[in-house]
């Protein structure tokens, strides 16, 4: 193959080659990634991503961190059909004006027709075949007089669709204790389960104003670790247990897993700190029912 039918092969592998984008389809929306065989998007640039219901508009964000790669290894969430023509781009920004006046609208009908709810956000898609009202409500709430209403107002079809609090806080966003956006917010996209269980596990204080979200609802941040903890402390001594090193007996007061240590009492009563390579050769000291504790001692009277 000649110099030339290289480059032009080079060429040819760059063009097909998929590159990877963040983009977001509100301005306060979650990032999602996104690929397009293309790799000269800029920040800022209107794009239209393919989804469940059609072309959705949404904002280049950033380049994603993942590198560029063919299609069958494609690991983003949407695809990019194309950029954004002229008349698009000006649709778009009305969506968002249309999108606050149907909240307003949706807000004061509530109250109109007195609905124990509470409005979230407002979605409508970009062909303007439908309008999502997301909202929260202690118990199940009839609103039909209410979709009747908006129906007639906005001319399209409406779903009323209740969320959580952990939803409601991922549409919202804000800041975490750790002083960076939300992760619900950013990136999670499925809420795992959390259980006080997690906290524990980690030796975090179970004060639920240290190990609760925004949402009122524990960290979603405490599972991220908790497999890692659960792993370590499993070769561990296991805190309450007797064991024997080198002839000496201790009694394990606490796993101390971030520094692979444990905090024991030996017989003297004094509190030690033991590293890996003092416990590791570790063994479990038996206890002795309490039968065989009755008939020791009466076998020493």
């Amino acid at each position: 193959m000649s110099e030339t039918e290289k480059k032009e092969s080079r060429k040819e592998e760059a063009e097909n080659e998929e590159h990877f984008y963040r983009i977001r389809f509100r301005d306060d929306g979650q990032h999602f990634t996104a690929s397009y065989v293309a790799n000269h998007l800029i920040a800022g640039t209107t794009v239209l991503v393919q989804t469940d219901h059609g072309l959705e508009p949404a904002k280049i964000a950033a380049d994603s961190p993942m590198c560029g790669c063919k299609s069958k290894n494609s690991k983003a969430t949407y695809a990019i059909k194309r950029v954004a023509h002229d008349n698009e781009l000006e649709k778009f920004a009305n969506l968002a004006i249309s999108e606050s006046r149907a909240f307003a609208s949706c807000n004061s009908l509530i109250k109109k027709h007195t609905l124990n709810m509470h409005l979230v956000r407002v979605e409508r898609f970009f062909n303007g075949s439908k309008m999502v009202f997301y909202f929260t409500a202690d118990k199940r709430v009839d609103f039909r007089g209410l979709v009747k209403d908006l129906v007639q107002e906005f001319r399209t079809r409406v779903e009323m669709r209740q969320v959580g609090v952990r939803h409601e806080t991922k549409m919202i966003g804000g800041v975490g204790t750790c002083g960076r956006e939300l992760c619900c917010s950013s990136f999670i996209k499925k809420f795992d389960s959390v259980s006080i269980k997690m906290a524990k596990e980690q030796d975090l204080p179970l004060n639920p104003t240290k190990i609760s979200g925004l949402c009122n609802r524990l960290l979603c941040c405490l599972t991220y670790e908790y497999d890692t903890y659960k792993k370590q402390r499993k070769n561990m001594p296991k805190a309450g247990k007797r064991i024997k090193i080198d002839g000496e007996i201790y009694l394990v007061k606490r796993q101390i897993v971030l520094k692979n240590a444990v905090l024991v009492e030996n017989s003297s009563g004094e509190e030690v700190t033991l590293q890996e390579e003092q416990w590791r050769s570790f063994q479990p000291v038996k206890r002795q029912s309490p039968e065989r504790k009755k008939e020791k001692k009466n076998s020493g009277k």
